[in-house]
């Protein structure tokens, strides 16, 4: 029996007077996974995720966490989330254990609970040999990881990481990511926004693009290159009868073009990966000496460009 979603959000609508921020948004995150969020400034991402987190009123739509609806006012369904803000929500005065243990407490732990559960947290964010340390000597990458940690107190079935990388040293982005990495196969589920394409690319089992508040497009990687027919190069490096395998390979179905280079073969297919052992079949049955390969595939800045116009930072 398969487990319900950890997320379910439907018809999501909220307006601001005559501005509508966010307009019939619907998602849900299972077990496990980790679900990007992705748009322009201004597109409608904060809005979305403050009603999921129940931090805002939504004029419509419904949402429910672990099972729970949730609005501004619920306890048992925010019980269920983990909220992690852009801007650093820790006392740069306390220590990273200090601060852990504080936000504990108001969990309504006890203080023994709390200590032990802020040095669970410390390993598990990588900081406990800077646990006494005050975090105002933190480095921006450091202070990101602790903020990720304050989320990760109560244990929560649902995870909102709000760019969570943003401007940290690449050292310490791998490891943030890493530890994203770490949550999700122990089974959380993550909302995730992002600014880098290349994380959601590497992080996220599904994505969302969500412009001027709608959702306007979902699935994954390959799913969302399909959906704006982007296709697959495939650089073939070869010698031999190379018009003839170049003939040859259109007449496969998935084949759209191919072109002879001065070093072998252009193709543009579909699902490059899984035909690969038909392109090269065919291609040395009519003639051609392939040395090399190298295929390249779409990435989700490209869908991105495709669907909004602009690119993910603009």
């Amino acid at each position: 029996m398969t487990d319900p979603p950890v997320l379910q959000c439907h018809a999501l609508r909220r307006t601001f007077g005559d501005l509508v921020a966010v307009d019939d948004v619907g998602f849900q995150i299972a077990h496990g996974e980790t679900y990007g969020l992705l748009g322009p400034n201004g597109a409608g991402k904060t809005t979305t995720i403050s009603m999921i987190a129940g931090l805002l009123d939504r004029d419509a739509g419904e949402v429910i966490v672990a099972g729970q609806p949730m609005t501004t006012k619920t306890v048992q369904a925010k019980s269920a989330l983990g909220y992690v803000p852009q801007d650093l929500a820790i006392y740069p005065d306390l220590s990273g254990l200090e601060n852990l243990v504080f936000f504990a407490r108001l969990y309504g732990m006890s203080r023994a609970k709390a200590k032990a559960k802020a040095h669970e947290v410390l390993e598990l964010i990588g900081l406990s040999d800077r646990s006494g340390d005050q975090t105002n000597k933190y480095s921006g990458g450091m202070k990101r990881r602790l903020n990720i940690g304050v989320g990760l107190l109560n244990d929560p079935k649902l995870l909102i990481l709000d760019e969570p990388t943003v401007g940290v040293d690449p050292q310490s982005r791998n490891a943030i990511l890493e530890s994203v990495e770490g949550l999700s196969s122990a089974g959380m589920a993550v909302l995730y926004t992002t600014h880098y394409m290349e994380e959601a690319e590497r992080l996220c089992d599904r994505v969302g693009i969500i412009d001027h508040g709608n959702l306007i497009a979902e699935g994954t990687r390959r799913e969302l290159v399909a959906m704006v027919g982007e296709f697959d190069s495939v650089a073939l490096t070869a010698a031999g009868n190379l018009s003839a395998a170049a003939q040859a390979l259109t007449t496969l179905d998935f084949v759209k073009k191919a072109s002879v280079t001065e070093d072998g073969i252009d193709l543009v297919t579909s699902d490059a990966r899984d035909n690969l052992p038909a392109i090269l079949t065919t291609a040395t049955a009519h003639g051609a000496a392939v040395t090399s390969v190298e295929v390249t595939e779409p990435d989700l800045e490209a869908v991105f460009l495709h669907l909004t116009g602009r690119a993910l930072r603009d």
